[in-house]
């Protein structure tokens, strides 16, 4: 009897692969394209530990050694770093642009987005608001810091302040105003005053120079002599002591000599009491009237030769922030807007319609349908602003006068001050450095989980 033969076992089959399921590489094939892959990344990889891994390890090691870099100190950069004054000015000014500059112009932008959105033309008013995005940081703080110059010669906000003011007030200030020399009369503190007393029916004048022609008041007339006063009364006349193109005798009037109107003229007691005031007429002839009989000083008050309004100090340490925050926001509030504007165009607008239909108002399609699904893009415009705010330099550096610096610090610019501005530190530029990081870091993280979600819906 032969033994059957016995047949091989049959390999297993392979199972079927069902239609449009993705065939899985083989272990080989994935360490390929891992090659591939990281062969490709690896140039960008090398770049970024050069320029920001090994130096952030770096500037955190250095924070731990002295100014030198050659004696290790621990955490002593960190205590000074809490224990200036100029640093916590830094945080404070840097709390300040955080809760101020995002939320401007996060809130301009959606403003100037869906208000634009609804105009024709938009396209070119996007471009203008836009634009400030197109100079650089540097030259915007060139800009603001001549804008707002004390000087309303120079500064374009304070000479619209003056010319404001000048519309409403009837100021006749005669800035620079000075007696001639050997004419009886002195200077003191502004205040210009006969140099004696002066009896009742007698008359006092008031040569002065230091005028210019062109800074008298439309209605000037040619000086003239004043009426003869009675005698409860002193009178006398104020002028221009100057003949344009030269002649003349000075202290005397003369043909071409111009009167002051609108200067106030008092007449003083002996014991400090004003007993009777004036005003100058167009030919600049004044007359003290219901004096009693005896002798008083005759003096011109000061307010009569102030500088008048000038503006506001808007680069003093009162102001300086407000200026420096001001010229961010017309630079990123462009940026808002376009970002927002971005948003809105890839909206759902049925949603608008449908609410418009069933009767809902403007102020509640905005606040129930377009600020929420905006919601997004707001929040991302948002934490970028923070991230940038955090980090400003340029402004804070270019704007301030040197009065003003250290009443307009931030982190970043002290801890330029502090290692390359003088201080020479580096040591606890670097501790600084570290704390900006912290500080900026948390707000990365939440930008960048933003996007991945974006990005998983």
């Amino acid at each position: 009897m032969t033994q059957a033969a016995v047949a091989p076992p049959e390999p297993p089959r392979e199972q079927p692969r069902r239609d449009g399921e993705p065939r899985r590489p083989s272990s080989g094939s994935r360490w390929r394209r891992g090659l591939i892959a990281l062969a490709f990344l690896a140039p960008a990889l090398v770049m970024l530990g050069a320029l920001v891994v090994y130096p952030m390890i770096y500037t955190i090691i250095r924070s731990l050694y002295d100014r030198t870099g050659d004696r290790f100190i621990g955490w002593e950069n960190y205590v000074t770093m809490f224990t200036s004054d100029s640093t916590f000015t830094a945080i404070r000014n840097n709390i300040i642009w955080v809760l101020v500059a995002p939320i401007a112009c996060t809130v301009l932008g959606l403003i100037f987005a869906v208000l634009l959105d609804k105009i024709r033309w938009s396209y070119a008013f996007k471009l203008i608001v836009f634009m400030p995005m197109a100079i650089s940081m540097l030259a915007a703080g060139v800009i603001f810091r001549g804008m707002f110059q004390e000087n309303p010669n120079l500064g374009v906000v304070n000479a619209s302040l003056v010319a404001v003011n000048s519309v409403f007030s009837d100021d006749a200030a005669y800035p620079g105003a000075r007696p001639r020399e050997d004419q009886g009369i002195v200077a003191d503190r502004g205040l210009v005053a006969s140099e004696g007393e002066v009896a009742t029916g007698s008359t006092q004048n008031f040569p002065l120079v230091g005028i210019r022609q062109t800074d008298l008041p439309p209605e000037t007339g040619n000086a003239q002599e004043a009426q003869t006063p009675g005698n409860d009364e002193i009178s006398g006349t104020v002028w221009l002591d100057v003949v344009p193109g030269g002649g003349g005798v000075d202290g005397e009037l003369g043909d071409g000599k111009k009167g002051l109107p609108n200067i106030k003229v008092d007449a003083v007691a002996a014991d400090g009491t004003i007993a009777a005031s004036a005003e100058t007429d167009a030919d600049g002839r004044y007359t003290l009237s219901g004096l009693d009989p005896g002798s008083y000083r005759v003096a011109l008050p000061a307010s009569n030769f102030d500088e008048g309004y000038k503006g506001v100090s808007w680069l003093s340490a009162s102001f300086i922030t407000g200026v420096i925050i001001l010229s961010y926001i017309w630079i990123w509030a462009g940026f808002a807007m376009v970002m927002i504007s971005s948003g809105l165009s890839a909206m759902d607008r049925s949603l608008q319609e449908a609410a418009r239909i069933d009767g809902a108002s403007e102020w509640k399609v905005f606040t129930r349908i377009t600020a929420p699904l905006l919601a997004p893009v707001l929040i991302v415009v948002f934490v970028t602003l923070i991230i940038n705010v955090l980090k400003i330099f340029d402004l804070v550096y270019v704007i301030p006068p040197g009065a003003s610096k250290p009443a307009a610090n931030v982190i970043a610019v002290e801890m330029w001050t502090v290692s390359f501005g003088g201080g020479n530190d580096q040591g606890l530029g670097s501790a600084l450095v570290v704390l900006l990081l912290v500080l900026v870091l948390p707000f990365m993280i939440i930008n960048v989980r933003r996007f991945k979600q974006e990005r998983e819906q």
